[in-house]
C-alpha cells in the first residue's frame, strides 16, 4: 500500500513533465518554420485591357483543353491503355516551390506506381 501511495505523485510528475518537454519542441519547431520558411513576395500583376476580351477567354479554354488532351493521351501511355479508357475530370499543378523531401517523395511515389 505504501508503493501506491509514492507512484501516484511520481506518475503526475513525469506526465507533467513529458508534457512540459512537447510544449518546449513545438515551440522550437514552430520557431523554426517562422525563420526558415521563405516569405512568398505579393507580386501584383498589372491588367492589360485588351480591345476583345472575349478572344482571351476562349483562348484559355483551349489551352485547357489541349492540357487535358496531352495529360491523357500521357497517361493512357503510362498505363499501356486507349485514350479511350480514360477520362480526365481535372487536373491540379504542382507547386514547384517545394522543398527537396516533398519533390523527392513524389518522384519516388510517381515512379513506384
Amino acid at each position: 500500500m505504501q508503493y501506491m501511495s509514492q507512484g501516484l505523485p511520481i506518475a503526475i510528475i513525469g506526465y507533467c513533465m513529458v508534457f512540459v518537454v512537447l510544449a518546449i519542441l513545438w515551440g522550437v519547431i514552430e520557431l523554426m518554420r517562422v525563420f526558415l520558411t521563405s516569405k512568398k513576395s505579393d507580386v501584383k500583376v498589372k491588367e492589360i485591357k485588351t480591345e476583345a476580351p472575349v478572344q482571351t477567354a476562349v483562348e484559355e479554354e483551349v489551352d485547357e483543353t489541349e492540357l487535358i488532351a496531352v495529360l491523357t493521351a500521357a497517361v493512357a501511355a503510362s498505363m499501356n491503355t486507349s485514350t479511350y479508357n480514360l477520362k480526365i475530370k481535372s487536373f491540379k499543378r504542382v507547386d514547384t516551390n517545394n522543398n527537396v523531401w516533398s519533390s523527392a517523395s513524389r518522384n519516388d511515389a510517381i515512379n513506384n506506381y
